[in-house]
């Protein structure tokens, strides 16, 4: 099997064409801001047309800047969505709804399957987002450890 690497910039348009076609895309994750529960160069996300969202979901989202960033939503106020990596410390982006390219259903951990819409693993992020006083401890313990 050939691997074939492309930058964002050019893998996320096409990414997001497919999504809004309903078809379910794979990809490879890049980056550690989802730290620790997805981890870049290591773990792959399953996404979805995004249809129903709801706070503590992931998303891929095109912000203002054209950047796209997979974050978990963390507030939603009508028609806009606030998203933070589970690995960042401070910092959100905002968005419209309309930006959001997509949902990750699964993540892809080696040879296991998490499904991320699954009660327990939208609670383990409701926990994850009340220690965010904390996270700076406890992701430099992770990172050690892993």
């Amino acid at each position: 099997m050939q691997r074939i690497v492309l930058p964002n910039d050019v893998l996320l348009p096409e990414v997001t064409r497919l999504l809004e076609a309903g078809e379910t895309v794979t990809m490879k994750v890049k980056g550690n801001s989802m730290l620790p529960f997805i981890t870049g160069g290591r773990d792959s996300v399953v996404l979805r047309r995004a249809v129903t969202l709801h706070t503590g979901d992931i998303v891929l989202a095109r912000l203002d800047d054209g950047r796209y960033v997979l974050h978990r939503i963390t507030a939603i106020r009508g028609e806009w969505f606030t998203l933070m990596g589970d690995g960042n410390l401070y910092g959100t982006e905002t968005c419209m709804r309309h930006s959001i390219a997509g949902q990750a259903i699964r993540v892809i951990k080696g040879s296991r399957t998490i499904d991320c819409t699954l009660p327990t693993q939208l609670r383990k992020a409701k926990l994850w987002k009340v220690l965010l006083p904390i996270r700076r401890y406890l992701l430099a313990i992770y990172k050690r450890a892993f």
